[in-house]
């Protein structure tokens, strides 16, 4: 069971105490991704990660890093589209040192001007290994092609360009305008008294100002139909295919979870099964939702040999065609409706995972489903329920296409995917 508290300056508070265990982990979460940038500067939510890392008023860079390592513990981060996350995972015994290293990061971080540029090259090496990693762009650029010009289209990382040109003015006011306890959520997980947790996090949070300033609730992009594609020395093809989803907040959100387990989420999906096992035309392909606060997709995945790609998209489009006439039945649905019980289940085993389901549902949806109201949810799933969720996604004319690597008769495939998306540009 899960407790929450809001301290009078806006900051929420979740926390589930898991007396079993003898870790607790602690994230500290702040709305703001790449969702809430613009062009100009794209990566400035990823760079503000980096960068409460390179030392505080009160510790270096090492000093962070020595502190947590000196406990046997972990702190790291990441960001993603609509937030950014800083955690610590350690022995309950040493809980309040994390909350003191988190909000030393927060409060007292230098940003540092020579910090910054050393940082930049960082951050560059970052993008330059990620353009090493076909199937990266080709998420990214799948992304890019579903939601278009909208910021959901954004890579999180940004550009080299954009990132050599930001200053430290235009850093912290970023920063400034989004790292207010308003826009934050404290999660904790693990071996921890409810109280105690509450009183640490008062301690070294209380005296954070509310700030008035109220971060603007992007709009909902409207999903298009694109065909984008990258040429890439690569030995092989990198292909996705995506629709229109759904948010995470939609009623059928755990309808999507079962149909994507029953079309590419597992190893006994259709996809799996029919493009990898019986045709052996792929060594990796899977399926899986994008799910944001206002706006969604669904994405298949393949990396195959570039001479298939035709092949391969047909077949996906068979098969998504299979399911759109219905050819799903009850033993079907409850087998998937049991993998996703286990798998939900066993995703929740341990506290970082906890820590992680309590903060990113506080801060993007104002609400938590406890593991038992997410069971019985999945149990009450309709071959009914089914049905609409495959009329929201599969409807073609919100297809979108993109790849990655080199195609040797490009102009017949590019024609061939042109003819089934309205647009089609070469990233």
């Amino acid at each position: 069971m899960y407790n929450k508290i809001t301290l009078k300056n806006g900051l929420r508070v979740v926390i589930e105490e898991i007396p079993h265990v003898r870790s607790v982990t602690i994230g500290l979460w702040v709305k703001a991704g790449s969702v809430n940038e613009k062009e100009n500067n794209n990566g400035v939510s990823h760079f503000i990660e980096h960068m409460l890392f390179k030392g505080t008023k009160n510790r270096t860079a090492k000093e962070l890093a020595e502190v947590i390592d000196n406990i046997g513990g972990q702190i790291n981060a990441f960001t993603s589209k609509e937030c950014t996350c800083f955690y610590a995972k350690v022995l309950d015994e040493h809980f309040e040192t994390a909350v003191d290293v988190l909000s030393d990061m927060i409060f007292n971080s230098n940003f540092d001007e020579d910090d910054i540029e050393k940082e930049k090259k960082v951050v560059i090496e970052e993008i330059n290994m990620y353009e090493d990693t076909p199937e990266e762009i080709a998420h990214d650029l799948i992304s890019k092609a579903i939601f278009n010009n909208h910021s959901l289209g954004f890579p999180i990382l940004g550009h080299a360009d954009t990132l050599l040109n930001m200053d430290r003015s235009e850093i912290m006011r970023y920063f400034n305008e989004h790292y207010i306890p308003n826009n934050t959520v404290v999660s904790i997980a693990g071996n921890v008294k409810t109280q105690e947790a509450i009183d640490l996090i008062e301690k070294y949070f209380k005296n954070w100002s509310y700030s008035d300033n109220i971060i603007k609730e992007h709009v909902a992009p409207e999903i298009e139909s694109n065909f984008l594609y990258k040429s890439k020395e690569t030995e092989q093809l990198h292909l996705c295919m995506g629709m229109q989803g759904i948010p995470a907040s939609s009623k059928y959100y755990y309808s999507l979870m079962v149909l994507n387990n029953i079309l590419g989420g597992s190893m006994s999906s259709r996809l799996f099964q029919k493009i990898r096992e019986e045709k052996g035309l792929a060594y990796s392909i899977y399926s899986y939702p994008l799910l944001y606060s206002n706006a969604g997709a669904f994405i298949i995945y393949a990396g195959i040999n570039p001479q298939y790609i035709v092949d391969v998209v047909d077949m996906i489009l068979a098969e998504v065609n299979k399911i759109k006439k219905n050819c799903i039945n009850e033993n079907l649905l409850q087998r998937s409706k049991e993998q996703l019980k286990g798998n939900y289940i066993i995703g929740l085993e341990s506290t970082s995972s906890r820590m992680i389901s309590l903060g990113k549902s506080e801060l993007l949806l104002n609400k938590i489903v406890p593991p038992v109201e997410g069971l019985e949810k999945i149990d009450k799933i309709t071959l009914e329920d089914i049905e609409q969720i495959i009329e929201i996604l599969f409807y073609e004319e919100k297809l979108n296409i993109a790849y990655v690597g080199k195609v040797n008769e490009k102009d017949e495939v590019n024609k061939k995917f042109n003819s089934l998306v309205s647009l089609k540009q070469e990233a």
